[in-house]
């Protein structure tokens, strides 16, 4: 089971209360690969950086698997700055995401 969460504007401290509500609900409804589309999300911060991890953690405990989809410069390099980009599967497209879901 696949579910998209795609999130817009930005995802910071007073924002992302609303976020991990979401990405918790989708987990515990039994998703086992949760996309996030960030293309449309104009920035994000460490707060936004906790969330996805924590549902990463949630995901993996299941053997789920949790894809970030990004071609902004700026949200990429908040990944790369912070070595997350070792941690989570980046994707330039929702399209390029659910290949790679498909393909395992």
């Amino acid at each position: 089971q696949v579910c998209v969460v795609a999130p817009t504007g930005e995802l910071d401290l007073y924002t992302c209360p609303e976020f991990e509500s979401e990405l918790t609900r989708v987990i515990s409804n039994g998703t086992e690969h949760v996309v996030v589309d960030l293309t449309q999300t104009t920035f994000i911060d460490s707060t936004a950086l906790g969330v996805l991890l924590g549902a990463l953690d949630s995901l993996r405990a299941d053997d789920g698997r949790l894809s970030v989809v990004s071609a902004d410069e700026a949200i990429l390099r908040v990944f790369e700055v912070t070595g997350l980009d070792r941690i989570f599967e980046l994707r330039g497209s929702r399209a390029e995401a659910l290949g790679s879901i498909d393909a395992s």
